[in-house]
């Protein structure tokens, strides 16, 4: 095992942890991946605590989704079952070593009500997350998540599964978790601010200069350009 493998093992446990400690999982829902070079990733397996993993349990998979068999701790164990996900946000995104899939609960609760995530109301997750739409509802632990990403992965670096959780992926795996702690921490204003009868977006003159911003700070990447709604 590689010095850079061991220290994404042990940055995946990390994230788990802190996943598990402020509730964007429960029981052993959720799943976080890092990419490992051109032709594997490095997964949390089916069915393990993401509080409680170890580092010894992540299991390498390549681009179709094949465990890597080894001589280690991973016997019986099998990759989670969102891995087609994850390697469809890969794919898409040459930019992305990490991503993050959780059940934040206010933000799903905003699914669920019809309310999505994509108005320009709060400075900092404009410039932080961009533009964050709800996928089509999909089952969950089957390909329709993969499919459901498809089309929106390359542009955005935070998506809701509608009815189900988010999908956060970064330039490492902590920026695609510290994403999702932005991402609930916008949908619990926007709840907040529905609770008290509704916000509105800022002027497009606002946006603009955040959108830049985000530009500025590197965080916007190419073909996210292309669908600037201003």
């Amino acid at each position: 095992m590689t010095t850079l493998e061991q220290k994404l093992r042990e940055e995946i446990c990390l994230v788990g942890r802190q996943m598990y400690k402020y509730r964007f999982v429960d029981g052993t829902a959720g799943n976080i991946s890092a990419r490992l070079d051109d032709n594997h990733i490095l997964i949390t397996p089916s069915g393990l605590s993401k509080g409680f993993m170890k580092p010894e349990k992540l299991i390498v998979v390549d681009m179709r989704g094949n465990k890597i068999d080894r001589d280690d701790e991973t016997s019986g164990l099998n990759p989670s079952t969102e891995t087609p996900m994850h390697i469809e946000a890969y794919r898409c995104r040459p930019d992305v070593n990490g991503v993050v899939h959780a059940h934040p609960a206010y933000a799903v609760a905003l699914t669920m009500a019809g309310i999505d995530l994509q108005t320009y109301t709060i400075p900092e997750a404009i410039i932080l997350l961009g533009e964050v739409p709800n996928a089509p509802y999909a089952t969950p632990a089957t390909v329709e998540d993969r499919d459901a990403i498809a089309d929106l992965a390359p542009y955005h670096d935070a998506i809701m599964l509608s009815f189900h959780g988010s999908l956060t992926m970064g330039q490492d795996v902590w920026q695609a978790y510290m994403r999702l702690e932005t991402l609930e921490h916008t949908a619990h204003l926007t709840y907040l601010v529905h609770q008290l009868g509704g916000g509105k977006s800022l002027p497009e003159q606002r946006i603009r200069k955040l959108l830049t911003l985000r530009k500025e700070f590197g965080l916007m990447h190419p073909d996210e350009q292309s669908l600037l709604p201003v």
